[in-house]
């Protein structure tokens, strides 16, 4: 069997919303570093209600790597769950976004 090959992986986007304790953590940097470093395109924010939300781009596998990263995050953050919803659009690069 041949390894995955992200060349073979249609890209998807997912919209990822993070709850717990992920607001005043590093959590949105901590994502932007971890999603840059796996390739993904998208955007971090924080949400006002306490949450933090992804828009990102990208193999499936990566994106499941973000994932489960997410469900831990940085070291201070307290993640009770993240949903996972289908996302719309592509992007260049991972960028922080204002609070919405």
């Amino acid at each position: 069997m041949a390894p995955a090959n992200d060349a073979n992986e249609a890209n998807e986007t997912w919209r990822l919303l993070a709850h717990g304790r992920v607001q005043g953590v590093g959590y949105r940097a901590a994502c932007a570093d971890r999603a840059t470093a796996l390739g993904l395109s998208g955007w971090v924010r924080n949400r006002a209600g306490g949450t933090v939300e992804v828009m990102a781009c990208g193999a499936p596998r990566k994106l499941q790597a973000l994932l489960a990263w997410m469900a831990s995050g940085p070291p201070a953050a307290r993640v009770t769950n993240v949903d996972v919803s289908p996302g719309e659009g592509t992007f260049e690069g991972f960028s922080l976004q204002p609070t919405a």
